[in-house]
Formats: structure tokens, sequence, C-alpha cells
């Protein structure tokens, strides 16, 4: 009876190791104030996602100290061998890491899974909500769009005009005959003879 809570135990931490390791990219998300670009880029956060499943983790988060003046921050993903940003980034208030705010990053990857834009929400937190405040990762692919329904060709006439549908015949275009046929009736139809 002692060796089923082992086993148990032993299935819980393989399938636990197994589900990390499933997390096979990582990517590190920086910040920067927007009011110059002599401002340092700090990280924000380091990610490890899977981009066939799209499951993701957030390794660390470190909320930024910021001062009271910058109004806007930027966030992507930043290479510094290069000093430039790798991804596209986006602006954000700085008010997003007020208290009171439950923040979501969210990483849009390409085809092929590489990161190409980051954004950040935040969503005020409501006091009946749940209790789970802390900061949230969303891992969204590039997917094939809708292709278009697209009217008929427009017919062109031999002299290269578009065509004019021909007008609506009227009544008497249409039933002239029934008209026709009517009158022959009266005529060839004998009278009483008295």
């Amino acid at each position: 009876m002692q060796i089923r809570p082992f086993i148990l135990a032993l299935y819980a931490q393989v399938a636990i190791a197994a589900s990390s390791s499933d997390l096979i990219d990582s990517t590190t998300v920086s910040i920067q104030t927007v009011e110059s670009s002599s401002t340092p880029i700090n990280t924000l956060a380091e990610i490890k996602y899977n981009p066939s499943t799209l499951s993701a983790e957030l390794v660390s988060y470190d909320a930024p100290e910021l001062s009271p003046e910058p109004k806007l921050l930027r966030i992507g993903v930043y290479d510094a061998a290069t000093s430039s940003w790798k991804s596209s980034t986006s602006t954000m208030s700085a008010e997003s890491f007020a208290k009171g705010y439950s923040p979501t990053i969210v990483l849009n990857l390409d085809v092929q899974g590489q990161v190409i834009g980051v954004t950040f929400k935040s969503a005020k937190i409501d006091a009946g909500q749940t209790r789970d405040f802390g900061p949230k990762v969303l891992v969204l692919k590039m997917g094939k769009g809708a292709l278009p329904e697209l009217n008929r060709p427009i017919v062109l006439s031999p002299e290269g005009k578009v065509e004019q549908p021909e007008p609506e015949k009227t009544m008497l275009q249409k039933y002239w005959w029934v008209l026709l046929g009517g009158v022959m009736l009266l005529m060839t139809a004998g009278g009483g003879g008295e």
C-alpha cells in the first residue's frame, strides 16, 4: 500500500518535467521610456514558449520602478549585440504598471515561430475577481487570412464597353399574345341567333 503514493509522486514529477521541456524557445522582453532615446533599456520579463502548442511560461518578471515623469513606455525584444530592436515595438502608458492592474504580455509569432512583436496589456482589477493578479503570458501565432469573396467578372462588349442590362419589358410587351388571343376569340365567337 505504501508503494502506490510513491509511484503517483514519481509520475507527477515526470509529468512536470515533461511539460517544462515542451517549452523549447525563449525570449527576453525589454522596456524603455519614450521621452528620449538615451534612456536605458531594462529587462521586463524572460519568457519560455512553444510555438507549436502556443503554451508559455513566465520565467522571470521584474516590474519597472518608474519615476512619476515618464508617461509613455516602449516594449519589445531588444538585441544588445546590435543595439537595435529585434521585434516590432509597441507603446503603452506608464499607468499600466500602477497598483490595481493585472499585466498580460502578448507575444506575436510569425509562421516559423519567431517573435515579431510584443504587446503589453493590463486590466483593472475588480475587487470581486479571483486573486490571481500576477503577470500572464499569451502567445499568438500568425495564420493565413481568409480570402475575399469576389463578384463575377465584368463582361465587356466587342467594342470594349460594359454591356448595359436590357430594360425590363412592360406588361403589354410581355403578354401581347394573350390580348391578341382574346380579341380573336371575341371576333370569331358566334353571336346569339335570334
